[in-house]
């Protein structure tokens, strides 16, 4: 097979390309529809029409109404708007030495929920980090055990972001409903890729961006239903119900919207062409032994497959397959800095050389089969090569039980 001349792009849960017709419809309010949507003039509700055109295209994508999505910067402004507006709108009045309140979480979740925790912490809220299974799913009654009484918020991301992992929203929703606590999830890599019916699902508010969908970066959303109080965390302006104030990204907002629209047209191609992609990728483990799938093997998005290749450095491995062409990853874009092992894969109970040995790959609408079968190809040579000093004899034998794999096991 002939490599693509820009190579086999494999990151697409990092950032995807933007979407020709996203791009398109933006480009009017790059140059000549430049006003402002809180100006009252003529070129000012051309700009505020568009705003609300992409407002309800995002709505109906995830069966909301227009007026509960609130436009932010990204998904990580909105975890931190969800998780900051509901602590500090519902905390308990207290004395010193005592919780301000409770919030439910998992140990996989974003940085931008770990790190909004902590911080909550540090101003006095208690966080119970809920654990997983070893394919990444929460239990939901472990939820429904650590509700307490000043329990003011859970968050559960609905996709994980380096597994794919798909949690049981539904049923921690319906718990927390039935408790009267708001629920919030992350969906920020289930936006496209899995359906989303907010007059069915029993959400409170969801974290969503433009780039993980072919939309522009620096554009997201929260959705926020109807009737649920949030305190605004920035101050200065009446834009987004006052929650979110500043002008808007009139550009940004337009993209999304079309990525919204593109999304829900293509909805079924690319579903079946993703699940194409990944079955022809994980034929790598048919090729090598000792190559463990990190995630569950169904309740998953399509588009995330992250592979731990036994006694190889995934660092290592994904410098050798960019220098042939092929971009991976060694986990998130959040995460990829870091010289710790993965809080996921660890949460998983892997041992920290198997977390070491992982690579997630994450498919794009653009990618083909071809491509999968290159891929395949050439993470073979890699990994022999690489396992030629670093592994044993006996790596055939190598199997879920291995000592390499799991804390505390051997």
């Amino acid at each position: 097979m002939k490599l693509a001349p820009r190579g086999i792009y494999l990151d697409h849960g990092a950032t995807t390309p933007v979407d020709p017709e996203v791009l398109e419809a933006m480009l009017p309010f790059l140059q000549e529809e430049f006003g402002n949507p809180s100006s009252l003039h003529v070129p000012g509700r051309r700009a505020r029409a568009a705003v609300e055109k992409a407002r309800a295209r995002v709505a109906r994508l995830i069966g909301a109404s227009p007026e509960e999505i609130v436009f932010t910067s990204g998904g990580t402004e909105s975890d931190n708007l969800a998780l900051f507006g509901t602590a500090f709108d519902r905390r308990f009045p207290t004395s010193v030495g005592e919780s301000r309140g409770h919030i439910i979480t998992s140990q996989i979740e974003h940085p931008a929920v770990l790190q909004s925790c902590r911080h909550l912490e540090e101003l006095g809220y208690r966080v119970t980090y809920l654990p997983v299974d070893r394919t990444g799913r929460i239990a939901p009654e472990a939820v429904a055990e650590a509700i307490a009484e000043d329990t003011l918020l859970i968050s559960i991301m609905f996709a994980n972001n380096e597994l794919g992992t798909l949690q049981p929203i539904r049923e921690i929703g319906e718990t927390a409903r039935a408790q009267g606590i708001p629920f919030h999830v992350d969906a920020v890599q289930a936006l496209g890729k899995v359906p989303l019916n907010l007059k069915e699902l029993p959400v409170d508010m969801l974290s969503l961006s433009a780039h993980k969908i072919y939309g522009p970066k620096g554009i997201g959303a929260l959705y926020v239903r109807s009737g649920l109080e949030v305190s605004p965390v920035g101050r200065g302006g009446h834009q987004e119900r006052g929650l979110r104030p500043g002008t808007e990204n009139v550009p940004g907002i337009v993209g999304f919207g079309k990525a919204c629209e593109l999304a829900a047209r293509d909805w079924e191609r690319n579903q079946k062409h993703l699940w194409a992609l990944r079955e022809r990728l994980l034929r790598v483990r048919e090729e090598l032994p000792a190559v463990r799938l990190n995630g569950h093997p169904t309740q998953t998005v399509p588009s995330t497959v992250n592979l731990c290749f036994m006694y190889v450095d995934g660092l290592t491995l994904q410098l050798n397959l960019s220098e042939r062409g092929i971009y991976i990853a060694t986990g998130s874009a959040c995460t990829s800095g870091s010289l710790e092992p993965s809080h996921v894969l660890k949460a998983l109970g892997l041992s920290d050389q198997a977390a070491f040995s992982s690579v997630r790959f994450t498919l794009g609408k653009d990618n083909t089969v071809e491509e999968m079968d290159y891929v395949v190809e050439q993470v073979k040579e890699v990994v022999e090569m690489l396992r030629l000093v670093t592994a044993p004899e006996d790596i055939g034998k190598c199997d879920e039980n291995c000592p390499c794999l799991w804390e505390g096991v051997g």
